[in-house]
């Protein structure tokens, strides 16, 4: 009878994964950014494995996202306890655990919660998948990364080539507002943001936009104030109900896809991301950088900026230096 039951449950049932793939973790995976972004990982056919973790709800998500008839195997991870199983064998980890902003709250009065469950995550990664690439979407990013390097460095497992902060969502968003300006499909429009992830430390390379064009200087300004306000924006029109998540979760999808595809060893993956850098003087910052097998295999130049930019540039490194160093200052104390 028991074994009946068994059957019926599907315990004894072999699941079987897609073609090789590689093994993806959410960490977050029932928040608002965590659920819409387990479903378009599990979209993904170049993953075979996924597993969901959160410390609430994710037997819940787990059951709905495990019966999309899509190669990736689902599993669920629930409370502290299982975070080592969730994390070993994992290839890539991807980081939207948190809070959400709410109306009126800066990205640093995110800052003391994120930050404790950014150090609390890596730790388990730097013990269970120390190889991993990790793909961090925490705010505040501009100090939620250096918090991983420094954990990673404690536990002698830190490599800055598989560490990126996600700033996919700026780029998207410019991409995106940018197409609206010049009656563009914002698919066929390509601008390099550099820099940080949170207001003017945001700074949309419109100088380089692909394909070139021009604007005026009042488009340029409209462009790089709303590109720069774009989170405030979503947290404003929400009216107390969230911050951009589905946006959100479509950009952290679309990164940590390039980070596979990258991982599987396609050439010219080329992404904006915030990582460990010596494009400026600053310990850590964003720029557009070539993925590969080891994670980032080349960090590209900033390339020509024009007088509003470098202008921009030394506005963005005033606040990305506080913002590193609170980050730092929270790992060591």
């Amino acid at each position: 009878k028991m074994e009946e039951v068994a059957i019926l449950k599907g315990s004894n049932c072999r699941a079987k994964g897609a073609a090789p793939g590689f093994k993806v973790a959410v960490l977050g995976a029932s928040g608002g950014i965590g659920q819409p972004l387990s479903l378009l990982m599990k979209m993904n056919p170049l993953v075979s494995v996924l597993h969901l973790y959160d410390v609430v709800n994710t037997p819940g998500v787990t059951a709905d996202i495990s019966h999309m008839n899509t190669g990736a195997v689902v599993r669920g991870f629930l409370g502290q306890p299982q975070l080592e199983s969730a994390l070993t064998g994992m290839d890539l980890v991807i980081i939207p655990a948190g809070i959400p902003r709410k109306p009126g709250m800066t990205r640093d009065d995110l800052f003391n919660i994120n930050a404790g469950i950014v150090r609390t995550l890596c730790e388990g990664i730097a013990k269970c998948c120390p190889n991993a690439i990790v793909n961090v979407i925490s705010n505040p990013v501009n100090s939620t990364v250096p918090i991983a390097a420094e954990v990673f460095k404690k536990a002698g497992t830190y490599d800055p080539k598989r560490l990126l902060g996600v700033t996919t969502l700026d780029v998207v968003r410019a991409n995106t507002f940018v197409g609206e300006v010049l009656g563009l499909d914002p698919r066929d429009v390509n601008v390099p943001v550099v820099g940080g992830h949170a207001g003017v430390t945001i700074l949309p390379l419109l100088s380089q936009v692909n394909p070139p064009c021009s604007f005026t200087s009042e488009e340029i300004s409209y462009l790089t104030s709303r590109i720069q306000n774009g989170g405030t924006e979503v947290v404003e029109a929400k009216a107390g109900a969230g911050s951009a998540t589905l946006s959100m979760a479509y950009a952290a999808a679309k990164f940590a896809d390039a980070c596979l595809r990258g991982l599987r060893g396609d050439a010219g993956i080329v992404e904006c991301s915030y990582i460990a850098s010596q494009v400026t003087e600053l310990p850590f910052f964003a720029s557009k950088v070539r993925l590969g097998r080891s994670g980032v295999e080349e960090v590209l130049p900033l390339g020509p900026l024009n007088e509003f930019e470098r202008a921009g540039l030394e506005k963005a490194k005033g606040e990305l230096a506080e913002s590193i160093h609170k980050g730092v200052a929270f790992a060591n104390k």
